[in-house]
């Protein structure tokens, strides 16, 4: 199986009538198509997945994996660093946890924690920072070529949407799990934020592993438009491409070869 170039679906595709719960409901069903096939052929996909606090990063997990074999399946969200990983190459508390023959992994937040959070907090140091955008790439470039299908997803929201989904965690019982210290400092620190997502966009985004941005304010178009544009990009038997036109309002390829990106929040 291999990734495919390019999604094919038009670039204006809409919405269809259906309602959330009956489209979701149809594309769910391809990812057990792909994960039958890819375990079959023995693939390794990795989906990697970005974004603020708050951007739906857990939902839209939950929804791509919900229905897949928990066997052949990973999702992985490391914690804060021991003392002793903070002491090795950058890259290696991730390595143990990449897919095997057959595996899809999920990382809800990755490696990319150096390009984000951790600068905006002052949780690496400048030479640090400056030796993971040198070498992410190259890093990832040699994921591929040993076989891995690498995807990269970022899930952009406002700043008044940011306000009012951290709000809801702190009011909500169900959510109070989600609430961290780094909550309270994500709204103050917004430009800064802003600034390292802009970065991390522009350094890391490679041939071998682009980036694609989903506009994440409605969790449900978003979530929507992530499992078309996943499904669009890797190549499994019966796939029923009628239910894959991806909204460019709220999904869209990082930009190359130095052409001008869309606005983000």
């Amino acid at each position: 199986m291999s990734t495919e170039g390019a999604v094919v679906q038009p670039a204006a595709a809409k919405e269809t009538s259906l309602d959330y719960g009956t489209q979701l409901r149809l594309l769910q069903i391809e990812p057990v198509k792909l994960q039958r096939h890819f375990i079959g052929c023995g693939d390794r996909i990795l989906v990697v997945l970005e974004g603020r606090d708050s951007a739906g990063k857990d939902g839209a997990t939950k929804r791509i994996v919900q229905h897949l074999s928990p066997r052949e399946t990973r999702v992985v969200a490391l914690g804060k660093p021991s003392d002793r990983e903070t002491g090795q190459w950058y890259f290696q508390r991730y390595v143990p946890y990449l897919p095997g023959r057959g595996e899809f992994t999920l990382f809800n937040r990755s490696w990319y924690n150096r390009a984000g959070v951790e600068p905006v907090m002052g949780f690496c140091t400048p030479d640090e920072y400056d030796e993971f955008m040198n070498t992410v790439q190259a890093f990832e470039e040699m994921l591929v070529r040993s076989g891995v299908k690498l995807l990269k997803y970022y899930l952009d929201i406002t700043r008044k949407e940011q306000a009012s989904r951290l709000q809801d965690r702190r009011d909500n019982p169900l959510k109070r799990w989600k609430v961290s210290p780094i909550d309270d400092v994500a709204l103050k620190k917004w430009k800064a934020y802003s600034k390292a997502r802009d970065a991390m966009l522009e350094h890391t985004h490679h041939d071998a592993a682009p980036w694609t941005v989903l506009r994440a304010d409605d969790k449900k178009r978003a979530r929507l438009n992530l499992l078309r544009h996943l499904l669009n990009r890797l190549h499994y038997p019966d796939k029923n491409t009628q239910l894959l036109a991806i909204d460019r309002d709220v999904a869209f390829d990082w930009p190359t070869d130095g052409a001008q990106p869309p606005a983000l929040a």
